[in-house]
């Protein structure tokens, strides 16, 4: 197994493993969410009735969750394994753990706006979701990748180059990583025209960075983006929901987002908010080790910007 491969397996363990974060609520759901896009049809149903049913699902046999769900027995258990769990047994406790240690969040995480709901609702739920989402990111984050990042941005500033890429929704967050670290002093720009990845990519150099955001993590310009820069020496720092994809098959260091947005909410703010706040917490790493000079970048800036004001 190679270096890369062996980050890749404890990155994902991180991710998978029961001992994350359990006792904080909630992440048993979260690992079935990460690892969703990799699951097969059945699985797929087992992981929608867990979402819609999840209280109540703790104190059942496997025979009837399976039978429930519409599932058979190995499906239940193929789920569990694909989760990190030995079997059902394990994958049982940590789901009575969730509901034990948050009552009110499990059933709330999978709570979706209805045609019923009045604003205030709407509001409470939408809010609600943006505030599990950074409480799940904080506890799946690897704060050493994280560490790495940072210091992989600092490198960068002597000399290097920072190419940030998003497409879609991810090219407002990319935009944002570069307007920032620009205001550091640093040499970085966004990408979010496929085309412009591409050449951007194959322009870097060892001790440059390309950072890479995609929610799935399987977008094909984003992929292939990160593979150009991988193979241009370029450390490769992805920011992702899904721990099994195959941008993180192409980074150096990743960087897990938990969005609780279900796949009916494609386009919730949820899953930029995480990323945004990964994003602020690489910029302000970055200013306190290279302050004073990132502090009279910054406020160069402001003045700059000023003239532009009213």
């Amino acid at each position: 197994m190679s270096d890369k491969e062996k980050i890749m397996a404890e990155t994902d363990n991180k991710a998978a493993s029961p001992g994350t974060g359990s006792a904080g609520g909630g992440s048993t759901e979260l690992r079935i969410k990460n690892m969703y896009g990799d699951m097969g049809r059945a699985e797929k149903r087992l992981a929608d009735w867990l979402f819609a049913n999840f209280t109540g699902s703790v104190g059942l046999s496997i025979s009837e969750l399976a039978g429930r769900s519409g599932v058979s027995e190995a499906t239940v258990v193929r789920f569990a394994r694909r989760l990190g769990f030995e079997g059902y047994k394990e994958l049982k406790i940590s789901m009575a753990q969730d509901v034990a240690s948050a009552p009110a969040r499990a059933s709330r995480i999978h709570e979706s706006v209805t045609v019923g709901d009045d604003v205030k609702q709407i509001t409470k739920k939408v809010f609600d979701g943006i505030l599990s989402t950074l409480e799940y990111t904080g506890k799946v984050l690897d704060y050493e990748q994280l560490n790495a990042a940072g210091e992989a941005i600092l490198a960068a500033a002597n000399g290097g180059k920072i190419v940030v890429c998003g497409l879609g929704a991810s090219a407002s967050i990319a935009q944002d990583a570069a307007h920032k670290f620009m205001r550091e002093g640093l040499n970085a720009i966004s990408a979010c025209d496929n085309h412009l990845q591409a050449i951007r990519a194959s322009m870097l150099k060892p001790g440059d960075v390309l950072i890479a955001v995609s929610h799935s993590g399987s977008s094909r310009d984003i992929v292939e983006t990160a593979r150009l820069a991988h193979e241009r020496g370029a450390t490769v720092i992805c920011i992702t929901n899904y721990s099994r994809s195959r941008l993180v098959a192409e980074s150096d260091i990743v960087l897990f987002t938990a969005s609780d947005e279900t796949r009916y909410r494609k386009l919730s703010l949820s899953s930029r908010i995480a990323s945004l706040a990964i994003i602020d917490t690489l910029y302000l790493y970055v200013a306190v080790r290279l302050d004073p000079g990132a502090l009279e970048c910054i406020t160069r800036a402001e003045e700059a910007l000023e003239s532009k004001k009213y």
